[in-house]
Order: structure tokens, then C-alpha cells, then sequence
């Protein structure tokens, strides 16, 4: 009998996970302050430990990302295609259709637009410019599709099906590089030659306009998951799909088209980091932004102006890190590390917002 109660009690006072079923607003906001303030005194005590002055390092984060025109031009150029692959996560997130393919997406998208800037620079600029998004989202589309109809017909793991695509269209960039695209001029590591003028984003404010597009994306995605019947539809489908088909919807037109949708978005990040940033393909065009772009997603809890907002963000520290890393001759990891102790307390304050441990059986 003792043995019994004991281990009722322990059952009792067990800890386990439970979501929050209402997050209060003002205890989700102290929670995020928290966390930065322990990021930050974390993140000074690295600095400290490996010689450094936390305020000097700070101080020059700040001006490498804010400081003058040129560090915030860039730090808008970093975060414009990570703004804009998230958003594309974030659609087919919302059905829980878990797309991990936003790098070959985004590579997909690079590759079609740069066949019309390499092979047809000859056509007048706005046609030519237009004729490179549909291309992009066109591409971007079909390749999410493929994903999609396996997962919709035979119920094969998204999961693993769009990561492993990320390595075909990576690869498919240094086939490219190497072979028929390869620039003729240069004679040393194999380069795909730079575009033509005609093909490049023109400017505003002295940024390409890919951070306009960020900004219309942002307000279309908020406008199609709030107010549109496609939008309801794909969140109805996420949740229960048995529901969904009992509502009459079409559960694998739904599938289809919100993956479809959710990569053609991607693969216009990867057009525009191409044609915009780089001004020509590299297979380090996507690089890391589809991962990196699911962190953001999740943190700004799936919302396309939360999504604005964390990649600005984003934009910001890696920006910084970099001017602090280049001034002060911190070593890559070091800068690292820096970046990871912040993500470490964001993504777990996150998490915490929206659970909480309780002690009852």
C-alpha cells in the first residue's frame, strides 16, 4: 500500500508539457524582453571570455547594421529574400504541409529566371524582367508539385521528400556552372558569366526592388489566409482533413495548390537574390535562407507581418556579426556563436510562451 501511494505521488508530481490554451499578451510580451535581456548578458559573457569588450562588440553590431545608408541597404538586401522565402513556408505550414525544400525552391527559381537573363537578354528590360517572375514562379510551382502529388496520392513523407530536392536543384546549379553555362571567358574556377544590365532589378533607394515585392507578398499572404476561401480552406485541411472532406472541399486540390503556392513564392526569392543581389546564379544563391527561413516562419508564429519583422531582424544580427567579425577580427565561429546564443533564448522563450510544465498527473 505504501508502495502504491509512493507512486501515485510521483505520477502526481510528475512534469510534463501542456499547450496554453489562451497566451496573454502581456505576459508573451515580458517573456521576449526576458529573453533578450538573457541573450544579451549570455552573449556579453562569451565576448568577455574570449577577450573582448561586450559594449565594443555590441556598439559596432549596431553600426554594422544600422550605422550609415550603405550598412542599412544591406541589412534590407539580407533580409528581402528571407522575408520572402518564409512567407512561401508559411503557406504551406499553415496546412501543415511541412515543406523543408525552400533552398531548391529558391534554387529552381534562380535557374529559370537566369536562362531567360543568360540566353535573352536581347528583349526590352520591363518585358524581359516581368518574363523572368513568371518563369521563376512558374518553375518554383512545378517543383513543389511534385512533392505534393506523391504526398496527396500516396501519402509519402513531405518531409523528407522536399529535403532531398533541395539537393537535386543544388546540384543541378553546379552541373550548369560546369557544363553548357559555363562563362567561356574565364579560364580559371568555372563561373556562370555575369547578366547583362538589361537583366538586372533596377533600383530604389538604392536597393533593388526585390524589397518592394517583400512588401506587396507580405500584404497579399495576409490578405489570402484572412480573407480569401482558399486561405480558410487551406487551414481547415492542416487541422482535420477528414472535417475538410466532409465540408465538401477538396482536400487534394487544396493540397496541390497551397504546395504549389508555397514553392513558387520560394523559387521568386531565389530570382530575385539572383538578379538582384548577385546579379548572376551561384549555387550558393539560396544559402542556408530556405532553413533559416523556417525559424523565422515558426517565430513570427506563421503571421506574414511577424514574418516582415523577425527577418528584419535577422537581416540586422547577421549583418552586424559580419561588420563585428571584419572590425574586430573575431574568428567565423566565434560570430557564430554569438548568433546562436540569441536564436537559442529567442526560440526558447518562444516555446515557453506557449506551453507551460505542470506538476499534475
Amino acid at each position: 500500500m505504501a508502495e502504491l501511494k509512493l507512486s501515485r505521488a510521483r505520477r502526481l508530481h510528475r512534469p510534463r508539457l501542456v499547450k496554453r490554451e489562451r497566451i496573454n499578451a502581456a505576459y508573451a510580451i515580458l517573456q521576449r524582453i526576458a529573453a533578450v535581456a538573457l541573450a544579451l548578458l549570455t552573449g556579453a559573457l562569451f565576448i568577455r571570455l574570449i577577450g573582448f569588450s561586450p559594449l565594443q562588440i555590441y556598439t559596432g553590431m549596431l553600426r554594422g547594421s544600422f550605422g550609415s545608408k550603405v550598412s542599412l541597404r544591406e541589412t534590407i538586401k539580407i533580409a528581402t529574400p528571407l522575408c520572402i522565402c518564409a512567407l512561401g513556408l508559411a503557406v504551406a505550414f499553415r496546412m501543415r504541409f511541412w515543406n523543408i525544400g525552400g533552398e531548391g525552391q529558391m534554387c529552381v527559381g534562380a535557374i529559370a529566371a537566369s536562362w531567360l537573363a543568360l540566353f535573352h537578354a536581347s528583349i526590352p528590360r520591363p518585358l524581359l524582367l516581368a518574363l523572368m517572375f513568371v518563369a521563376a514562379l512558374a518553375a518554383g510551382a512545378l517543383w513543389g508539385l511534385i512533392p505534393a502529388w506523391f504526398h496527396a496520392k500516396y501519402g509519402t513523407n513531405e518531409t523528407l521528400f522536399t529535403l532531398m530536392l533541395n539537393y537535386v536543384a543544388m546540384y543541378a546549379i553546379q552541373a550548369l556552372r560546369e557544363g553548357p553555362w559555363k562563362n567561356p571567358r574565364d579560364m580559371g574556377y568555372p563561373k556562370i558569366a555575369m547578366f547583362a544590365s538589361n537583366a538586372q532589378l533596377p533600383k530604389v533607394f538604392g536597393v533593388h526592388i526585390g524589397w518592394i515585392v517583400a512588401l506587396a507578398l507580405v500584404a497579399a499572404v495576409a490578405v489570402y489566409f484572412r480573407y480569401t476561401k482558399q486561405g480558410y480552406e487551406l487551414t481547415v485541411v492542416g487541422e482535420n482533413p477528414n472535417t475538410a472532406r466532409y465540408a465538401g472541399m477538396p482536400v487534394r486540390r487544396v493540397v496541390l495548390r497551397t504546395a504549389a503556392i508555397s514553392a513558387a513564392i520560394c523559387a521568386l526569392a531565389g530570382m530575385l537574390k539572383a538578379t538582384g543581389a548577385d546579379r548572376t546564379l551561384t549555387d550558393g544563391v539560396a544559402g542556408g535562407i530556405g532553413f533559416t527561413a523556417i525559424t523565422v516562419a515558426w517565430l513570427a508564429g506563421l503571421q506574414p507581418i511577424g514574418i516582415l519583422i523577425v527577418s528584419f531582424l535577422f537581416g540586422a544580427l547577421e549583418k552586424g556579426a559580419g561588420f563585428a567579425q571584419s572590425t574586430y577580427k573575431i574568428s567565423t565561429a566565434a560570430a557564430s556563436v554569438l548568433q546562436g546564443i540569441v536564436l537559442f533564448f529567442v526560440l526558447g522563450c518562444e516555446f515557453f510562451v506557449r506551453y507551460k510544465v505542470m506538476f499534475k498527473e
